[in-house]
């Protein structure tokens, strides 16, 4: 129990201000889970479930009477997506791994998924916008549920192996750093920074993969099995 108040009370003071260890704790390994994912290693789910459950009682600030008592509703929502859809995609990375223990292989959305994207991210933040307004989520609230929505989205994205995932947190990150830093949760905000450049990377890793992918496809296509071809005329 001691050590469970110590991770709810221990601050790093930052000038006037503070920074809850939690925050930093909860973001590390969200970073970490992000790493695994672009090197598509399954444990990058369990880690970041651990993540998602310390920074749901960071964005529930007034609820755990925490030093920071604003409750960011949208924040604090997609951690519980986060662990449901996680769960998900865990299952999925480990029923679709390979002998090189890579979990997934990256590909392109088609165009209606795509589509599906874009459709689910705008009326989605539209639809979630006066639910959080109500709730009495933290303003600007439309940024709340962009961000919210941008978070289930490339989540599953990630799931299905979709290069375009990674652009949609790049979608997140432009948008929850300002919201973040207003709110008073520093720590976060430095790490949507972060993750803005990080997530970038992680798009050309995919892509660059998915490319390879592709040109090995196409050399064993017009260079057939020249062994298996001479057996065939032996017949």
């Amino acid at each position: 129990m001691d050590v469970l108040r110590w991770l709810f009370d221990a601050q790093l003071q930052v000038g006037d201000g503070f920074i809850l260890w939690r925050e930093v704790l909860g973001n590390v390994f969200g970073l970490l889970s992000a790493l695994g994912g672009m090197r598509r290693k399954i444990w990058a789910w369990p880690i970041g479930i651990l993540g998602n459950l310390i920074l749901l009682t960071v964005f529930l600030g007034a609820v755990f009477d925490t030093p920071n008592p604003v409750n960011l509703l949208g924040q604090a929502g997609r951690q519980v997506m986060f662990i449901a859809v996680s769960v998900y995609g865990w299952v999925q990375w480990r029923r679709s791994r390979g002998n090189n223990q890579e979990a997934v292989t990256p590909r392109w959305a088609t165009g209606k998924q795509r589509l599906f994207l874009i459709a689910a991210l705008v009326f989605g933040t539209a639809l979630l916008t006066p639910i959080f307004r109500a709730l009495g989520s933290y303003e600007p609230v439309w940024a709340d549920a962009w961000i919210f929505m941008g978070s289930l989205l490339a989540t599953y994205g990630m799931a299905k192996g979709w290069v375009e995932f990674w652009l949609i947190w790049v979608a997140v990150d432009l948008v929850g750093v300002p919201l973040l830093f207003s709110a008073g949760y520093y720590a976060s905000g430095l790490m949507y920074v972060f993750y803005g450049a990080f997530t970038l990377v992680g798009f050309f890793v995919w892509w660059r993969v998915n490319s390879n992918q592709r040109k090995r496809a196409t050399i064993e296509t017009g260079f057939p099995d020249l062994h298996l071809k001479m057996g065939d005329d032996s017949k």
